[in-house]
């Protein structure tokens, strides 16, 4: 199966939920450009609050990705799982899994809350955004429109 998965994940804490900081959150990339991957790798882009959101990537094996990939029929089938359980918001119904022909690609968006075990530390977020294409693309790929965009965020005040 030949695919090209790029892995976003934004990281904050309630100080990036307005103003400058969440103005900063909120300018940043949902794309990056794809670096030479070998097979059966991810391209990982980090993005923290504690750093002003400046992306750090790196290469993941494909199996550590939060998502599920399946070739069926000529196409490719894409469902990310949602991880983990105990975050909000809570997401009863799901979207179907795309499935996407060769050349097509997704770009598919999850957030969630945390809190600390005791309550003691204040909520943390996660913003989710996996760029998946059937097959090789260009580097520059992820910087354009998707072919299906899936928007499964929902209210984590």
């Amino acid at each position: 199966m030949e695919v090209t998965v790029q892995w976003i994940r934004t990281s904050w804490t309630k100080q990036s939920r307005g103003g400058e900081a969440a103005a900063r959150r909120n300018a940043a990339p949902v794309g990056f450009r794809v670096p030479p991957l070998s097979p059966a790798v991810a391209h990982v882009v980090r993005m923290h609050e504690y750093d002003g959101f400046a992306p750090s990537d790196s290469q993941e094996d494909l199996r550590k990705v939060d998502v599920q990939l399946r070739e069926d029929g000529g196409r490719l089938q894409v469902l990310p799982r949602v991880q983990p359980l105990f975050a909000l918001p809570p997401r009863p119904r799901r979207p179907p899994a795309v499935r996407l022909f060769p050349g097509q690609w997704v770009r598919w968006q999850l957030n969630y809350r945390f809190s600390s075990a005791a309550g003691v530390r204040g909520w943390s977020y996660w913003l989710d955004t996996f760029n998946i294409a059937y097959g090789p693309v260009e580097a520059d790929a992820f910087l354009s429109s998707p072919t299906v965009l899936v928007d499964e965020r929902g209210p984590v005040r």
